[in-house]
């Protein structure tokens, strides 16, 4: 069964980012803001009860503490801040989920922490211990073929390896960087030829025009997208045809 998840509860105040409404009825797990790129108590509190109601899969998506950049920038922190930061918003995003009633399933680190764990092991080796710290029954989803998955692996947690309907790679399995023109994708069939090479484990093309190998166990979209009802549509009917018998 491939999973597929999306970013949410990334609204904060009055201001409203994504339909999650029409977005969750088409994916399997979410990943949950955890205030510190995005989202706000109150707007957390919902997201979960929202997410219990449509009987998904919890995450927490944990980031840099940068709410003006939306988490997207990289910082320098000392490896015991970042294991710190790490370990308060999971905890605290765990805690509110059990108190309403349901189970946090995976942690997924959001934007450029998730890209800097992907490239640097030490940095990968400290999320993933501070998860581990937290329960070592939790999931730790990372970057396909990344540093990520093996600091997961090293440090005693399962892992799911992700792949990214929505976005194109390098030829060396990274995102391409959100600067590039066409490094989001919109279109129907890109997105759906995308999801298709994943699921049928066949290559495919980067940005540059390489033919890579990626595995993946779950596909993630990013429900800030213009088009993400649509494209989560799309996404679902792939995977729903592909695991028909």
């Amino acid at each position: 069964m491939i999973d597929i998840n999306c970013d949410a509860g990334e609204s904060f105040g009055r201001w409203t980012l994504g339909d999650e409404e029409a977005i969750f009825p088409y994916v399997t797990s979410v990943n949950i803001a955890c205030g510190f790129h995005a989202g706000d108590p109150w707007q957390i509190q919902q997201t979960i009860k929202r997410a219990l109601r449509f009987g998904l899969r919890i995450g927490a998506h944990p980031s840099y503490p940068d709410l003006v950049g939306f988490g997207r920038r990289s910082m320098h922190v000392s490896a015991e801040e970042l294991a710190a930061l790490v370990l308060y918003q999971v905890a605290a995003l765990k805690g509110m989920v059990e108190v309403l009633g349901g189970k946090l399933t995976h942690v997924k680190p959001h934007g450029a922490l998730y890209n800097d764990s992907a490239q640097n092991p030490e940095i990968a080796e400290i999320i993933a211990q501070a998860v581990y710290q937290i329960s070592p029954d939790l999931i730790l989803y990372g970057l396909s073929e990344s540093a990520s998955i093996i600091g997961g692996e090293n440090a005693g947690l399962q892992v799911w390896s992700e792949v990214f309907a929505d976005r194109t790679y390098e030829a060396n399995g990274t995102l391409s960087s959100r600067n590039w023109a066409g490094s989001v994708l919109a279109d129907e069939w890109a997105i759906r030829q995308q999801v298709q090479g994943f699921l049928a484990k066949s290559p495919i093309k980067t940005r540059t025009g390489e033919m890579i190998h990626l595995t993946g166990d779950t596909i993630c979209l990013h429900a800030d997208s213009p088009n993400a009802k649509d494209m989560a549509y799309w996404i679902h009917d792939e995977v729903t045809s592909f695991q028909q018998p």
